[in-house]
C-alpha cells in the first residue's frame, strides 16, 4: 500500500498533463489565428470574423493536367488561365457558418502571404465555376456553400479560392491564410495553410 501511495505524486503531474492536452486539439475552438493540420478540416481552428466563422477545409496546389483539378479552374478567361514562369495554381477550400439571426456579408478580402510578405488574391472565376467563392451574403443560421450544391457535396466541402502563386512561395512557408470583415477592416483573423 505504501510503495502504491508513493507512485501517485509521480502518476499526478503526468495524469493532468494528459487532460490539458486532450483540450488542445478541439476543432470546435473558436479563435482568431490558428493553424490548419490535416485534410477536410480535421483540426483546423473555426476563425471568428465579425459576426460570421469561416473554416478552412482543404488547401492544395492544383495541376492543371489532372481532370479534376481542371474542373476547378473552369470559368477562367485564357488570360488568368495563363501562369508565367514560376507560377502554379493554389487552392483553398473553405466554409462559412452565420449562427446569427440575420443574414450577414461574406469577407472578400481574404489574401495569401508567404514568410517573405509576398501577398496573393484570389482569381475569381466566371459564373460557370460552381465551385468558386465569391462571398456574397450567408444566410441567417445557414452557411456557404449552401447545403446539396456542388461546392458542399466536393470531398473537399468548400468553396474554392483561387490562387497564382510564385512556386518560390512554397519555400517561404507557412503560408498565411488573412480574412477582413467587410464591415469593419480593422477586424481579421489569420490561419497557417497547410501545403
Amino acid at each position: 500500500m505504501f510503495s502504491r501511495l508513493r507512485k501517485l505524486p509521480l502518476a499526478l503531474p503526468a495524469l493532468l498533463a494528459v487532460l490539458l492536452l486532450s483540450g488542445c486539439g478541439d476543432s470546435h475552438t473558436k479563435v482568431t489565428t490558428g493553424t490548419y493540420a490535416g485534410e477536410s478540416g480535421a483540426n483546423a481552428p473555426y476563425l471568428n470574423v465579425g459576426p460570421l466563422i469561416y473554416e478552412v477545409q482543404l488547401s492544395r496546389q492544383l495541376n492543371p493536367a489532372n481532370s479534376e483539378d481542371a474542373t476547378y479552374l473552369q470559368g477562367l478567361t485564357p488570360q488568368e488561365r495563363k501562369l508565367e514562369p514560376g507560377q502554379e495554381w493554389f487552392a483553398v477550400f473553405m466554409e462559412v457558418y452565420n449562427n446569427g439571426s440575420h443574414e450577414a456579408p461574406a469577407a472578400t478580402s481574404v489574401t495569401i502571404a508567404d514568410t517573405q510578405e509576398n501577398i496573393y488574391v484570389p482569381i475569381v472565376p466566371g459564373e460557370v465555376n460552381q465551385y468558386a467563392y465569391r462571398g456574397g451574403a450567408v444566410p441567417a443560421k445557414g452557411q456557404i456553400p449552401l447545403p446539396g450544391t456542388l461546392a458542399d457535396d466536393d470531398p473537399a466541402q468548400g468553396q474554392l479560392l483561387l490562387y497564382k502563386i510564385q512556386i518560390v512561395s512554397l519555400d517561404n512557408r507557412p503560408l498565411e491564410l488573412k480574412i477582413v470583415d467587410p464591415e469593419n477592416p480593422n477586424e481579421y483573423a489569420k490561419a497557417e495553410l497547410d501545403v
